[in-house]
This record gives C-alpha cells, structure tokens and sequence, in this order.
C-alpha cells in the first residue's frame, strides 16, 4: 500500500484536507473513480481539452504550479451526471464532492506525474490505488 500510502499523503497535505479514521478520503477516491471512468489521466486531459480547459490540465501535469479549476468547469468537462453518480456511490452529496473533487483532482494528476509527464502505468496506478482504498474500507 506504499503507492496509495504516499500518494494520499502528499495529495492531502496538499490541498489541506485530512484523511477519515482508516487513512482515507472519499474525495481521494472520487478522483481515482473520476481518472479511471474517464479513461485515465490522458482521458480527463482530452475532456479539459474539448470543454476548453486544456492548458489548465496540462499545468497538472507540467513541473510549474497548478492552475486552479472550479466545480462548474469541471462539470462542464466531465458532466453532472457522471459526476453525480459517483459522488452518490461513496455516500457524498453531488455539489460539495465535485467542489472538493476540483481542489484534489489537480493534485492527484500532478503527483502522479511527478516527471512533467504521464508515465506509462498510470493506469496500472489508479487500478492499485483504488484497490488499496477498496481494500482498506472492508
């Protein structure tokens, strides 16, 4: 669990969030469901992208800071719907999920991509780490 382990470490201590009494966070997994369900980062990349939010996923990715994204431009990518639904299936309310979802997203993509670049396993990465929460919620 080292990957998830670091991982969720640096993302919260990040964005300032705290992990729950197991060590995990619902937003944490909202945004591995939210890469996974989207076909990776390259898939969320391509959604900023068509939703006109392009340079700003690359700036997760790049070496320089992160530019910020809000709740409506990330709906507007990604969809309310699908959104919604994942929120609901970890027991969050849609709205305060994908607000929370845009302040962690940016670092989960840039921490998992700490070369300015998407590595090869990335998906691989997201499969684990989101075994790993699976893993340790039961």
């Amino acid at each position: 669990m080292g990957l998830l382990d670091g991982l969720l470490g640096r993302v919260l201590q990040g964005t300032g969030m705290d992990a729950n009494a197991d060590g995990a966070n619902p937003l944490m997994h909202l945004a591995l469901l939210v890469l996974q369900q989207n076909g990776g980062i390259q898939g969320v990349l391509a959604k900023l992208q068509q939703a006109g939010y392009g340079a700003t996923g690359q700036s997760w990715i790049g070496t320089g800071p992160n530019q910020p994204i809000d709740a409506d431009a990330l709906t507007q990518a990604l969809g309310h719907g699908q959104l919604g639904a994942l929120a609901q299936s970890l027991g969050l309310a849609p709205q305060e999920a994908i607000g929370g979802l845009a302040q962690v997203l940016p670092h989960v993509v840039d921490h998992m991509t700490p070369a300015g670049q998407v590595p090869g396993n990335a998906t691989d990465m997201i499969a684990q780490a989101l075994s790993a929460l699976q893993h340790r919620a039961s």
